[in-house]
């Protein structure tokens, strides 16, 4: 099997696989996933990620199609290096193999430069046409005209608080402080008509690569708010080089006033889904970034 017969017949990959017909290396391949680089008859490598053998029960059903539309979502704006997907199945996911490199800071400026251009790149409404996954966890991606504060309190906060509290990984004090939030959404201000983003952009996602380009990865793509990638990026530790992103990414499409004071609002989506994907580790994490984008609403400064 080379590049252009899996193009041409994405389906027969599982039977390839199947009876060792391509060599396979395991890789990393982030929290949820089992990944893999397929090395090709023809010298072309794939990263391939499947459904893990020692989960629970089977890929949710549309989990690696939302993936593989969000990626091409991304790449058609032709903006920012996204992997071509070259194989979409229900139970696998085969796409084009990146050489990692090392964080520069002219990849650095490079990407900011490129991000707010598919930012920039828009969408229809909030949301997406695809159902909706961050991690392995289903989102609300029902396409909605907002406003921003509106809808990203009902579609990405509270449902996601309701499902940590459900599964126990927050106390009452906790959830009353993300219910503070949502309760005084409208005050944030910088409401936008809707972007083109990554969605999970924590620094794990943004892949740098072998000729001096930053790739985006595992996406939960959809229409948002540019500010939310911007501030995932800073989340457990920061991307490398993030002062050289931001300021790339202001002189292409400068950020409207109070941004800096917003970053813990937006930071606060993702760290509630990893409360409800790995538990009370993140508890504090929660608690703390609202009580800081609750300080915000005073104008406190927040520090990358």
């Amino acid at each position: 099997m080379d590049l252009a017969y899996l193009r041409a017949h994405p389906e027969h990959l599982p039977t390839f696989l199947t009876h060792q017909r391509i060599r396979e290396t395991p890789v990393a391949g982030g929290d949820i996933c089992a990944a893999s680089r397929l090395t090709l008859d023809d010298g072309h490598s794939v990263f391939a990620k499947t459904w893990p053998e020692t989960a629970a029960g089977p890929a949710p059903e549309g989990f690696f199609a939302a993936e593989a539309a969000g990626l091409r979502w991304l790449r058609e704006a032709g903006t920012v290096a996204v992997p071509e997907v070259i194989v979409a199945l229900p139970g696998l996911l085969a796409l084009e193999w990146v050489d990692p490199g090392e964080p520069t800071p002219e990849a650095a400026e490079r990407f900011g430069r490129e991000l707010a251009a598919l930012h920039r790149a828009g969408a229809p409404a909030f949301g997406a046409d695809w159902t909706g996954f961050v991690g392995s966890l289903p989102q609300d991606n029902r396409p909605d005209e907002g406003p921003w504060s509106r809808w990203f309190a009902r579609r990405r906060l509270l449902p996601h608080l309701r499902r940590v509290v459900d599964g126990g990984g927050l106390t009452g004090v906790e959830a009353t402080l993300v219910e503070q939030v949502v309760e005084r959404i409208g005050e944030f201000g910088g409401d936008e008509p809707p972007a083109r983003i990554h969605g999970d952009l924590w620094p794990g996602n943004a892949l740098w690569g072998a000729e001096g380009r930053v790739w985006l990865v595992d996406p939960a793509a959809h229409g948002g708010h540019r500010e939310t990638d911007l501030a995932q990026l800073a989340l457990f530790g920061g991307v490398p080089h993030l002062d050289r992103i931001l300021a790339a990414y202001a002189q292409e499409w400068p950020l409207a006033d109070g941004w800096r004071e917003r970053v813990p609002l937006h930071q606060l989506h993702l760290l509630l889904v990893h409360a409800a994907l790995f538990g009370g580790a993140y508890r504090d994490a929660v608690a703390r970034t609202a009580r800081s984008a609750l300080a915000g609403l005073g104008r406190a400064t927040v520090d990358w």
